[in-house]
């Protein structure tokens, strides 16, 4: 990240980044733990401060679970619908969201969205 631009548009263009890679992706958004966007390419008519709130909520919830099952630290969870999933990752002290159509490439999808959520976390 050069001195001259902020977290927020190095964190958009990370976002744009993805999307480039994945164009089939019908939105991306990086939230604090609080639940607060910082950083969203959602599809029309998403609310953007929504579906943070609700990403920032399944990953703790995720973490509480993980640390009741002593599964170690959460990475990543998903919600799978007939028409589409959310894949959620940790990204240090915020959350990367990324809504996927179905039949979409899993294995390239976690590969980009996990470099992604580390690139995310090395700038929060």
């Amino acid at each position: 990240m050069t001195a001259t631009m902020s977290k927020q548009q190095h964190l958009q263009d990370t976002l744009t980044a993805l999307r480039s890679n994945l164009p089939e992706l019908r939105g991306v958004l990086v939230a604090t733990a609080d639940g607060l966007p910082i950083a969203q390419l959602m599809g029309q008519g998403t609310d953007a401060n929504r579906v943070a709130a609700m990403a920032a909520t399944a990953i703790g919830l995720g973490k509480r679970i993980n640390d009741t099952l002593g599964s170690g630290t959460l990475t990543e969870m998903s919600v799978s619908g007939s028409d589409g999933q959310v894949y959620i990752y940790a990204a240090g002290k915020g959350v990367l969201a990324v809504v996927a159509p179905s039949g979409m490439n899993l294995g390239l999808l976690h590969m980009e969205a996990r470099d992604t959520a580390f690139a995310i976390a090395s700038v929060l």
